[in-house]
């Protein structure tokens, strides 16, 4: 059974995950912006005041959150979902959607609330082609982390500074290259400059 103290403190960790104040949840979930202030969840004769179970399925509602990762939150266990920018293949290709370390930059994106991967610059790029096959398919997303290090045998995606974007394994570092594998066989390896590589991503989670 579980607290009056941790359904609420469950509930501020919703608004928190969703980068919310506790009365911009209650006005999504259609409820008056008061309704979970601290001063209402105590009555004024000192009893515990408890949400009711359809404010709370309101609420998980509007941030699309599964029921079981709200029973995490009362249990104590952190949020393991995050709102993540979703960028086209063709838009990683063409300039001015990334910094020089692989950071995306600017807005008007396309969002999903996918599983946390503890980097708050984090995004999602659709796969195109078929060189991950079968591992990656066609219209698959994958989720890049830029500031994960990279190491042998990883999936990464790397940027070329001709503007290239490539979904590859990651197989060999040199001083002077790169070798990307395909994990589909009718793809041959492939060599890159690492002067010509403007940057390269740590793929840390994908659609199935």
């Amino acid at each position: 059974m579980f607290s009056h103290s941790q359904i609420w403190a469950a509930l501020d960790k919703l608004a928190e995950a969703n980068d919310m104040s506790v009365s911009a949840l209650a006005k999504a979930a259609g409820l008056d912006a008061t309704s979970f202030n601290k001063s209402k969840r105590i009555t004024p004769e000192g009893r515990p005041r408890w949400p009711t179970t359809e404010s709370v399925a309101k609420c998980l509602d509007a941030t699309k959150t599964p029921l079981d990762e709200f029973t995490g939150l009362v249990q104590g266990i952190h949020p393991i979902r995050q709102m993540i920018p979703v960028i086209g293949m063709a838009q990683a290709g063409a300039g001015g959607f990334f910094d020089d370390s692989g950071f995306p930059i600017g807005g008007g994106w396309d969002e999903i609330n996918l599983p946390n991967v503890n980097d708050s610059h984090a995004y999602a790029l659709e796969i195109i082609g078929d060189s991950m096959v079968p591992v990656f398919r066609e219209g698959d997303l994958v989720i890049v982390s830029p500031e994960q290090t990279p190491r042998r045998g990883d999936r990464v995606v790397i940027k070329t500074k001709s503007g290239e974007v490539l979904a590859k394994v990651l197989q060999r570092e040199t001083l002077k290259v790169v070798e990307l594998a395909s994990i589909n066989p009718d793809h041959p390896l492939r060599t890159v400059d690492r002067g010509d590589i403007e940057w390269i991503a740590r793929i840390v989670w994908a659609s199935q």
